[in-house]
Order: structure tokens, then C-alpha cells, then sequence
């Protein structure tokens, strides 16, 4: 049986989390930078900001510099103060974890077209989160002559409540999601924009969830300071990625014509907005009064017969080429989902 205590299997595993943090931080950055066009809209004015965004680009980029302060603390040739290093990399991973749960939170709260019985408890569930991760500093770390920055102790057990906490967070806005677009009680059939979230949202759902599980797992094993932590930068990566590809999926969802909205759950869904009243909007022809009475003339809006739907990276998956000169949706239609 290994004993994962023994000081060369401690000193094998840290190789080990070395190369595989130095892998990770290659997929982020193929990630963020295959995705730099749609902060770029943002930046350039292109798109119009709204408040949601704030949690997506802070949980991009807190985990980037994360990242970053990793790989620092495993290529560092000279003495430094490792503990302060760590703390950074904790406090800034455990922010991207808590992040990428709000993000996901919101598209419930969307969902449920921001019903207070789901607002509140889950604006107290993410202070309670953020409490944990905030808690203090869970590891320790110290420079060792001739291996740089070395992880000495970690607190499992708090870690393990944390992750534990993160995990049934993400399990909770799985079944509020799943339930409300499974069951959308009286009202419309669900929308294209609905049957996304329903496809393919869920699915994020579910790998923040076990990204979550398994780093809780380790914990819970205890092996040695390093297996115990091995997992946890995995799992904020999987939730950050999921979490923001949810974001820019729901933005970059376009119709090419304008779709029935109504006063309920689908007509407000993801737009943090009241939705449309109306899709009949009578004019009274006052020049024709007459004998024969007042001529009303209706403007309907009908569901269009196509669409363009884009993925993560902006790229048209499905649907006909949008053409400009066709437009015949309003700005109020057209607006992001943010």
C-alpha cells in the first residue's frame, strides 16, 4: 500500500500538481482567448453593458490571475514569501468558485422571472457562501532550498465543508432550473431561447456540479497536503468555463424576427426586465371617423420562421445568416438578455 505520507510520495505528487497546474493554465488560456471577441464588443461599446456582466467579468479574470499567481509560485527560482503567494491564489481561486456560482444562480433567478421566494433565499445562500470562502487562509505554505514554494499544511476539513457547501449550491440551482423550464405550470410553449437553457444549460449545471464533488472527494481522502488540494483548481476552472460559456451562449442568442412575448415567465426570461404587455398594438386612425365608426388598425408580432443561434465563441451553429438589410425587429426585441 502506498503511504502517501512518505516524504518522496509527497515530493512525487507535487511534481505531479506542478505539471498538471501548468496544464490547466494552458486550457484556460485557450479558453479566454478563443472568447476575447466577446469582452472586446463590450470594451468597444458594441455591446451594451448591463449589471449581470459585472459577475461575468470578474469571475474571468479573477481566476486568470489565480492562474497566473500558480504558475509564479511553482517556477519561482528565488526566495519569496510563499505564504502570502498562496493566500493570493486561495483567496482569488475561491472567489472564481464563488462567482461562477452566481453566474449560474442567475439564469435561475431569470428562469423564475425574479420571484421573490426564489430571490431571497438564494441572495442568503451566496452571503453564506462567500462567507466560507472568505473564512481565512486554509493552507500553508513555505520556501524549502531546492524546491521553491511548497505546500506544508492545508485545513481539509473547513476546505471540505466549503467545496460540500459549493456542490449542494450548484445542486440546488440545478433542480430550480430543471423543474421550472420542466414545468413551466400556465403559460406558453417554451420559447427557442427557453429550449436553449433546456438543451444545453443544464448541462453546465451539471459539470459545476461534479467538478465540485470530485474536489470534494479528495479532500475528504485526506491523502497528504498536496492530494487534498489537487482537485480544487480543477473545479474552479470547470465551474468558471461552464459558468461563463452559459453567459455568452444566452447573450449571442439572436432571432432574426420578433417572437411573441407575453406577461409571464418566458416573456422576461434572462432580460432582468418587464417583459412586453402586449403583442396587439391597436392604432386608432383618427382621420377616418366617420358614420361608419373608428377604423382600428393591429400590429401583431409573429414567431419567426427562422433564426440564428450562436455558440460560446460567437459562431453561427444553426439557423440562417442574419441579414441587416432584412430587420424587421424593434430595438425593445432586440435587446440582450442583459
Amino acid at each position: 500500500m502506498v503511504d502517501w505520507n512518505a516524504p518522496e510520495t509527497i515530493a512525487q505528487n507535487g511534481v505531479s500538481f506542478s505539471r498538471f497546474m501548468h496544464c490547466l493554465l494552458g486550457l484556460y488560456i485557450w479558453e479566454w482567448f478563443t472568447s476575447l471577441d466577446f469582452d472586446w464588443q463590450f470594451i468597444t461599446g458594441k455591446r451594451k453593458f448591463r449589471w449581470p456582466m459585472i459577475f461575468y467579468f470578474a469571475n474571468r479574470y479573477i481566476l486568470l490571475f489565480a492562474l497566473v499567481g500558480i504558475a509564479i509560485a511553482l517556477n519561482v527560482t528565488s526566495e519569496i514569501d510563499c505564504q502570502a503567494l498562496y493566500t493570493f491564489n486561495q483567496l482569488f481561486g475561491n472567489a472564481a468558485i464563488g462567482l461562477a456560482s452566481i453566474n449560474l444562480s442567475l439564469r435561475t433567478i431569470a428562469v423564475w422571472s425574479q420571484k421573490w421566494y426564489i430571490v431571497l433565499p438564494l441572495v442568503a445562500i451566496i452571503l453564506a457562501h462567500w462567507s466560507l470562502l472568505l473564512h481565512g487562509v486554509l493552507l500553508k505554505a513555505a520556501w524549502i532550498p531546492g524546491m521553491g514554494c511548497v505546500i506544508t499544511e492545508t485545513n481539509s476539513n473547513l476546505l471540505a465543508i466549503t467545496f460540500i457547501y459549493s456542490m449542494s449550491f450548484d445542486f440546488l440551482v440545478l433542480i430550480l432550473t430543471g423543474w421550472k423550464l420542466a414545468f413551466p405550470g400556465n403559460v406558453a410553449p417554451r420559447s427557442r431561447l427557453v429550449n436553449l437553457i433546456f438543451n444545453d444549460g443544464l448541462i453546465y449545471f451539471v459539470i459545476a456540479f461534479l467538478s465540485n464533488l470530485i474536489a470534494t472527494i479528495f479532500m475528504k481522502l485526506n491523502l497528504n497536503p498536496v492530494m487534498s488540494i489537487i482537485a480544487n483548481v480543477p473545479a474552479a476552472i470547470a465551474s468558471t468555463i461552464v459558468a461563463c460559456r452559459a453567459v455568452r451562449r444566452l447573450t449571442n442568442y439572436t432571432n432574426t424576427g420578433p417572437e411573441v412575448f407575453q406577461s409571464t415567465t418566458h416573456g422576461t426570461t434572462l432580460a432582468f426586465r418587464s417583459g412586453a404587455q402586449s403583442v396587439n398594438r391597436p392604432k386608432v386612425d383618427t382621420s377616418k371617423s366617420n358614420n361608419e365608426g373608428v377604423h382600428v388598425q393591429m400590429e401583431t408580432f409573429e414567431s419567426p420562421s427562422t433564426y440564428v443561434e450562436y455558440d460560446a465563441a460567437g459562431k453561427v451553429v444553426k439557423g440562417d445568416v442574419y441579414d441587416p438589410e432584412a430587420q424587421i425587429i424593434s430595438d425593445e426585441f432586440k435587446r440582450p438578455p442583459y
